[in-house]
């Protein structure tokens, strides 16, 4: 069989090809516009939710580390503050008010949930320095949600005319 020369395939393929930029440019435009408001959302949530669970003895997969790591301060003091903390930070970032403010308590908070690596490298690594325990697992997540408050932190002073976000943007 002779395959003949069909113009018509060639504009169906540049058809295709420009229905696939087009829909290319909507996602990343989508993505563009939502994905700084989703990852700030998605951190707050993930803050609210790590916060309230050290509300409730024995709940959060992190208490035994709090406990081994803290121990020059009360546990019945420290643990609800801790996460009082956690879920102030989570609010803040779930409704974008105060959001330097949020950022701060975020920073402040990271040298003691990365403390254990130090202070308890036994509970962090399997086989230092790459095998991590899930407790070094639950710590190395912590370098997300720094990096999402990075980016988070870089749109505090821009201002979206005509959004919702630009009062919560003044953070």
């Amino acid at each position: 069989m002779v395959r003949r020369w069909n113009p018509e395939a060639k504009m169906n393929t540049l058809s295709l090809r420009t229905r696939f930029e087009r829909a290319d440019l909507r996602i990343t435009r989508t993505m563009a516009r939502h994905g700084v408001t989703l990852l700030r959302i998605s951190v707050g949530i993930v803050f609210l939710w790590f916060g309230a669970m050290k509300l409730f003895p024995g709940l959060s997969p992190a208490e035994d580390l709090v406990r081994a790591t803290v121990t020059l301060l009360p546990m019945s003091t420290f643990l609800p503050l801790l996460a009082v903390w956690e879920m102030a930070i989570g609010l803040g970032f779930l409704t974008g008010r105060w959001l330097r403010l949020t950022i701060l308590l975020l920073f402040l908070q990271m040298p003691g949930t990365l403390s254990p690596v130090f202070l308890l490298p036994e509970r962090v690594f399997t086989v230092f320095p790459f095998g991590l325990t899930l407790e070094g697992q639950y710590i190395v997540k912590n370098l997300v949600l720094i990096s999402a408050a990075l980016v988070v932190g870089a749109t505090v002073r821009q201002r979206r005319k005509g959004s919702g976000e630009e009062r919560s943007m003044r953070g």
